[in-house]
């Protein structure tokens, strides 16, 4: 079992800025990726940003010049820091892991990220 537990979310202002953090605890062993995903209202859920543990990243192309993703690998802690968020930056970002082993992947409960005025 890996427990995920997601912190950061919050209301912020359209042009502001949050750092979403989940740390993965349990049987983490075979760990090699972590990544946000979120779910806009209405909308399904899309990929925001992976990486691996060696430091490969994949990311939405609609996000990747104002959201920045790290990982600490000592700690299988994921962050995601956000910049100049906007109304459409709005949703349920969840916290996901990757195994090399099953169940091979684990979903956080999710973090609400709000932007209004």
């Amino acid at each position: 079992q890996v427990q995920l537990v997601e912190s950061g979310g919050g209301l912020v202002q359209p042009g502001g800025s949050l750092r979403l953090s989940c740390a993965a605890t349990g049987s983490t062993d075979s760990l090699y990726a972590m990544g946000w995903y979120r779910q806009a209202p209405g909308k399904e859920r899309e990929l925001v940003s992976v990486i691996t543990n060696a430091g490969s990243t994949t990311s939405a192309d609609s996000m990747k010049d104002r959201f920045s993703i790290s990982m600490d690998n000592a700690k299988n802690t994921v962050y995601l820091q956000m910049n100049n968020l906007q109304p459409e930056d709005t949703g349920v970002y969840y916290c996901h892991v990757d195994l090399l082993k099953p169940p091979y992947d684990y979903w956080g409960q999710g973090t609400q990220v709000t932007v209004s005025s």
